[in-house]
């Protein structure tokens, strides 16, 4: 493929890794070559991004695991693509895989993020960092005067924007909205396949993580991205380990561990019991299941879904209906409140799991609990309050033995022990 025109590659000569590039533009110039972006690009170079961006097979690393091709032809089939938003919330408190990045390599996910702006001629690049994450917004801004000082991403503008750092503010809607009307609210879309819109123009909205691969793409193509990973769901990933081990930290693993491989590269401290996989609004899964591979077939075979690229480890002597009171009370805390299930539903769900783990269940919590999870689900204006739901479920199942025992009023030792849990204050 011509360089003016077509999506030239480089040749595939080091292994397929996100984390171990220079921080500074220079040494991510020298390492990886220049921005693989024409001066003038045109159709021919636009269609074939896509096409090696398709077939990558890249899903989101957000969360949702939208195909990122879908996301690309979305944008581009309109003639008012204006935004390119890097969402670098990560409002999981269990979560630092985007932080790691946009300190370690920042330059990595601006160049995704300019390679999509130049595909769907936007005109602004807006990175997301939370309020309160000073350190990450410093490198950012960074990284941004360096590229503007050798002209990169010239012709468009590029800065940092500071939403709250709330749970919901990451979501795509509601990150849009703030942009859009300074509300940090979700907004309802009947599926993802609906264009975002800031003002009238179409914004492109990805996570730090997923443009770093779209910047690896771009450069040495679909093949080597497809060198790892699964054939069905190729790729590596981050993922942030947490709880009951020795070495908490992120690590980028193969799209296919098994979930036991993925714990161990940890050192928990104990046999594990149970992995809370998918963040805070993810699903418990139980020491039987552990050999399951990290990727969306097996995971949903099993009622989970890899989520935000989250592990937390449970230890044996550790009280997974303690920890999942403290989820579901933070969940409870952290809704926009504009709806029945997040304003009601979830802080009654939160009571009766904090009666449950001080062992003072009345005889009718289990069987309420369970209606309210009922009523609940599917009925909020996001996916928030069905993450917590999910989440609840499978700890009634996973710690079934330790549900009746707080419910009889006998709660386990690990009850009084302190919390495993990454919380805002803990950040």
């Amino acid at each position: 493929m011509e360089a003016s025109s077509g999506c030239q590659l480089m040749p595939a000569t080091r292994p397929y890794q996100l984390l171990g590039y220079p921080s500074d533009l220079s040494g991510h110039l020298a390492a990886l070559g220049p921005l693989p972006i024409p001066a003038a690009p045109s159709v021919k170079w636009r269609r074939s991004l896509a096409r090696e961006v398709e077939a990558s097979g890249l899903s989101g690393r957000g969360g949702a695991a939208f195909p990122a091709s879908v996301k690309l032809q979305l944008a581009a089939s309109t003639r008012l693509a204006g935004t390119v938003v890097v969402n670098a919330m990560e409002g999981e408190p269990a979560s630092h895989k985007d932080k790691l990045l946009l300190l370690w390599n920042p330059h990595l996910v601006l160049d995704g993020a300019a390679i999509l702006a130049a595909a769907i001629g936007a005109t602004e690049i807006v990175v997301c960092v939370p309020e309160g994450r000073d350190q990450v917004a410093v490198a950012v801004s960074g990284a941004l005067r360096e590229r503007a000082q050798r002209g990169i991403d010239a012709g468009r503008s590029c800065r940092v924007a500071r939403p709250p750092d709330r749970f919901v503010s990451g979501e795509e809607s509601a990150l849009v909205h703030w942009l859009a009307r300074g509300l940090a609210a979700p907004t309802f879309r009947p599926s993802k396949g609906v264009p975002l819109r800031i003002g009238s123009r179409t914004a492109l909205v990805h996570n730090a993580e997923t443009l770093a691969h779209i910047a690896l793409i771009a450069r040495f193509g679909a093949d080597h991205f497809r060198s790892r990973g699964l054939p069905e769901e190729p790729g590596t990933t981050l993922v942030t380990i947490s709880g009951s081990v020795l070495q908490p930290g992120v690590i980028e693993v193969d799209r296919g561990t098994p979930l036991i491989d993925i714990v161990e590269r940890a050192a928990p401290t104990t046999p594990p019991q149970a992995v809370l996989v998918g963040g805070y609004g993810g699903t418990w899964v139980g020491r039987e299941a552990l050999t399951t591979p990290y990727a969306s077939l097996w995971l949903r075979a099993i009622g989970a879904n890899a989520g935000v690229g989250v592990a937390v480890v449970l230890g044996a002597g550790d009280c997974g209906v303690t920890e999942t009171a403290r989820i579901a009370a933070y969940m409870a805390g952290q809704s926009s409140g504009q709806c029945g299930p997040c304003a009601m539903g979830l802080p009654a769900v939160a009571d009766d799991l904090a009666r449950l783990a001080r062992g003072r269940a009345d005889p009718e919590l289990q069987t309420r609990l369970r209606r309210r999870l009922g009523q609940i689900e599917g009925r909020g204006a996001c996916r928030h309050p069905d993450g917590v739901v999910a989440m609840v479920r499978s700890a009634l199942t996973v710690f079934a033995d330790d549900v009746l025992a707080h419910e009889l009023g006998s709660p386990c030792m690990g009850a009084a022990a302190p919390s495993k849990l990454l919380l805002p204050a803990s950040r």
